[in-house]
């Protein structure tokens, strides 16, 4: 969901920080032969760097039948090569003082290190090995299929907010690949076969595949001759491209129920967005435009939801929204609440329909907007910071098809949104056509499931890491 502001005098101090921060340093790009993108960023004021491949796969790329095959793929990646045995990656990487993990999502899977940065050979030549020579023994793989099994259950299954928004997306998308969760359904699971998982593997871990990201103390010419004496010896493969895929235009309000045992309702609310990727040549500044009023909805203490249904009216016990500009493919804006002691969960729909209306038929205030661009810019400025959301963000734009260098330009587009192209959106895509509605309605637990849903909340909901 949106992330939460911060108080505006760090924000402004951030912000003064700008021309000293690693941010504006420049970022090295190289093509290796084999068609694998480098990209090198110096951060010096610490003698270390992470490293982050990414590779272009994940959920979204999953035909029927093989949802969660790329986590699972992720979860193997971790279980040894001929040359490194099971788990002795992260035994070697924990002993050469550094740590790593991985993630996937719907449109990347992603490795990274954050290591001494004269250590970083280490990573590669170990990363390197396992992007073609796994195992993937059959014995390990049928363990770890079961541990992602009972993943799926104590992340979705015995957490109802999760298992709502499962069915949601199911139900919103006719035809992206977005429906399928990033778990995967349970059934495709159990019948995932070895053969899936290596056809997959080969598939997709190709060096033409990938991008490699390096942040920090590091040299780029000496990084380059790294990356050639490792990543550089793999031979490209060959890429099927995928199938494109649109969206059909919704003719109308969605709604599903979702019982399960709770404590309290949940409500979920989605409206078709484009992304950065998929706006119309004419129209690129929509996806900022959403960002921003995704903010004043939703960037903190002082926006709207906060204000007016939290703390005001109390309509709503939370409220929070989420938008993802940076998708492969359009998107929705997701509105999320829980309501308020003695409130229906009816009321909480309205009202947060009611702040949608505002924004269609009044333009923010120029106050308003200022103080909400300010708090945005120096989130981001903030976040960029830190070594691993440099990296993070470089890898992010180039794999899911945009241009590494949006990321010099982000912060003067937001800065450029106008109360007129906030209205514009809100009219054009916060439409009832165009709406998608599920509420969880709780049923009665026993202790066993007040249990289970308490290992679920202290699990989380939304990491996918090995």
């Amino acid at each position: 969901m949106q992330k939460k502001g911060y108080s505006l005098f760090a924000a402004l101090s951030m912000m003064l920080l700008l021309p000293m921060s690693a941010s504006a340093q420049q970022v090295h790009e190289f093509m290796l032969d084999n068609g694998m993108k480098l990209l090198v960023k110096e951060d010096h004021r610490a003698p270390i760097a992470v490293s982050q491949i990414w590779y272009k796969v994940g959920s979204s790329y999953e035909p029927e039948g093989i949802t969660g095959i790329s986590h699972v793929l992720e979860h193997m990646m971790f279980k040894g090569t001929k040359k490194h045995g099971p788990n002795q990656f992260s035994h070697i990487i924990s002993e050469n003082g550094g740590r790593e993990n991985a993630f996937t999502g719907p449109d990347y899977t992603a490795y990274f290190q954050t290591i001494s940065s004269d250590r970083l050979d280490v990573a590669f030549e170990l990363e390197a090995d396992r992007m073609r020579n796994l195992l993937l023994d059959p014995k390990e793989f049928k363990k770890e299929v079961q541990v992602v099994i009972e993943e799926r259950r104590m992340r979705t299954d015995d957490k109802p907010t999760s298992l709502t928004y499962e069915q949601f997306q199911a139900v919103a998308y006719r035809v992206l690949p977005y429906r399928h969760p990033i778990i995967g359904w349970r059934s495709d699971l159990e019948n995932l076969a070895i053969e899936d998982l290596q056809e997959w593997y080969s598939r997709w871990y190709a060096p033409n595949n990938a991008t490699l990201v390096v942040v920090g103390d590091v040299d780029p010419q000496k990084i380059k001759t790294m990356v050639d004496a490792t990543f550089g010896k793999i031979p490209r493969q060959p890429l099927r491209p995928v199938k494109p895929s649109v969206e059909p235009a919704q003719q109308g309000v969605v709604r599903l129920q979702v019982k399960a045992p709770a404590r309290q309702p949940y409500l979920l609310m989605g409206y078709k967005t484009p992304t950065i990727a998929t706006a119309e040549k004419e129209k690129q500044w929509e996806p900022y435009a959403l960002e921003i009023l995704a903010a004043i909805l939703d960037g903190g203490e002082s926006a709207r939801f906060s204000r007016e249904l939290v703390r005001g009216s109390r309509v709503a016990a939370t409220a929070g929204l989420g938008y993802n500009m940076h998708a492969r493919l359009s998107t929705m804006m997701i509105f999320e609440g829980i309501p308020g002691e003695g409130k229906e969960i009816t009321a909480l729909e309205d009202a947060l329909l009611s702040e949608v209306e505002k924004l269609k038929n009044e333009l923010v205030d120029e106050s308003e907007l200022k103080r909400v661009i300010t708090q945005t810019v120096a989130s981001k400025v903030y976040e960029r910071d830190s070594v691993f959301y440099q990296a993070m963000q470089l890898g992010t734009l180039e794999t899911v098809g945009l241009d590494w260098r949006m990321s010099d330009t982000e912060i003067e587009k937001l800065k450029a949104v106008t109360p007129q192209q906030i209205q514009s959106v809100a009219k054009r895509y916060l439409v009832a056509d165009s709406r998608t509605v599920a509420m969880l309605d709780p049923q009665p637990m026993d202790e066993e499931q007040t249990l289970k849903q308490q290992r679920a909340q202290q699990m989380g909901g939304a990491a996918h890491a090995h």
